[in-house]
C-alpha cells in the first residue's frame, strides 16, 4: 500500500479572531471560568502558537474545568482522553472495528468474493476504523482536547503522546499519514502524583494551579452558584481558606468549596454556623483524619474572626 499525508479537512481556527489574553479572558468568564493575567496569557499563547498547556496542580483547583471552559469560549466540542495506568495507543489513538471486519468477511464469502488482496483492502477501510479520543480530536475541527491526569499514565504513553503532539499528525499502516490542517487546542493536566517528563512539558506551555485567595474562591463560588445567598457564599470561602491552613491529608480545592456550598444550599441552609459545617464535612473533605482534624478546630471562632 502506498502511504500518504493528507490534512484532515476542516481548517478552522478557533482562535482566529482573538487578538490578546483579555479577550480570551472576557470569553471564559462568560462562560464562568474566571482566570487571572497569568492563566489569560498562557491561553492566549497556546490559541495563537498552537502549543499544548499543561496545567499542574493539586485536585480540584480548575484544571479540568479549564478545558471545558475553553471549549464553552470556542464553540468547540471538547473530547476528553482519561488517563490511567497501562493505557495504551489502542485506547488513545485509534483501534479496527473486529466484529464489523468479522461479518464483512463473512458476508464477502457467502457472496463468493475469492480476490484476497480486495477483501484486505476493505476490511481495513476508513469505516472499519474506530476513533479513540486522539485521532477524533485530530479530525474534529474546531475541537479542544483534554488529556487528564496524564501524571497516571506510563512513561511510554508519555513518550507516545509527545511524538503526536509534536507533529499533530498519526500514521496508520493501513490507510496512511493523517494530520490535523489546524491542531485542536491541547490541555494536559497532571495532579503531581508523579513527575511529567521534562520533554514533554517543553513540549507545551506551563501553568501552576495554586488554591485562590479568599475574594478570587468567593468571586469563583458567587459565579457558579449565582442562586447561593451571599452570605452562605462568603462562610463557605472562610472555613475553606481555614482548612486548607491545616495539615490535611487531601487540601480541599475550589471544586470541593462549589460542593459545600451547593450542599447547604440544598438543605436550606441560607447561611452556617459550626454545627451544620460539621454536620456537612463530608462534602468537603474526603479522608477520616481530615475530618477528625476539621472537627477540633474552632469553626464558630473562624467564622467569628471574619465577621461572616
Amino acid at each position: 500500500m502506498t502511504h500518504k499525508q493528507e490534512p484532515v479537512t476542516g481548517g478552522l481556527d478557533p482562535a482566529g479572531d482573538i487578538d490578546g489574553p483579555e479577550q480570551v479572558r472576557a470569553r471564559l468568564e462568560e462562560t464562568g471560568y474566571l482566570v487571572d493575567d497569568g492563566l489569560a496569557t498562557a491561553c492566549f499563547l497556546a490559541l495563537r502558537l498552537h502549543r499544548p498547556i499543561f496545567c499542574e496542580g493539586d485536585a480540584g483547583v480548575g484544571k479540568t474545568a479549564l478545558a471545558s471552559a475553553l471549549a464553552g469560549a470556542l464553540d468547540a466540542p471538547l473530547i476528553r482522553l482519561q488517563c490511567h495506568e497501562g493505557i495504551d495507543a489502542s485506547q488513545a489513538l485509534y483501534d479496527w472495528d473486529f466484529p464489523r471486519q468479522l461479518l464483512h468477511l463473512r458476508a464477502a464469502e457467502a457472496t463468493g468474493v475469492k480476490d484476497a488482496d480486495r477483501l484486505e483492502g476493505e476490511l481495513y477501510d476508513r469505516r472499519f476504523l474506530v476513533s479513540r479520543p486522539l485521532l477524533k480530536a485530530l479530525e474534529t475541527q474546531p475541537s479542544v482536547l483534554l488529556v487528564d491526569e496524564i501524571d497516571r499514565a506510563d512513561d511510554e504513553f508519555e513518550a507516545f503522546l509527545l511524538e503526536l503532539l509534536s507533529e499533530f499528525s498519526v500514521t496508520i499502516p493501513e490507510l496512511g499519514t493523517l494530520r490535523a490542517e489546524v491542531p485542536p487546542v491541547v490541555v494536559l493536566t497532571s495532579n503531581r502524583t508523579r513527575e511529567v517528563h521534562d520533554a514533554l512539558k517543553r513540549r507545551c506551555l506551563y501553568h501552576w494551579f495554586d488554591h485562590p485567595g479568599f475574594a478570587r474562591e468567593l468571586a469563583i463560588v458567587r459565579r457558579r452558584l449565582p442562586a447561593v445567598s451571599a452570605r452562605l457564599a462568603e462562610q463557605v470561602t472562610t472555613l475553606v481558606q481555614a482548612l486548607r491552613s491545616q495539615d490535611l491529608l487531601k487540601p480541599p480545592g475550589v471544586a470541593e468549596t462549589i460542593d459545600w456550598a451547593r450542599a447547604l444550599d440544598a438543605l436550606g441552609a441560607n447561611e452556617v454556623d459550626a454545627e451544620l459545617a460539621v454536620a456537612t464535612l463530608g462534602s468537603v473533605l474526603k479522608y477520616r483524619e481530615d475530618t477528625e482534624r476539621a472537627r477540633g478546630l474552632d469553626l464558630a471562632a473562624v467564622l467569628a474572626a471574619r465577621g461572616a
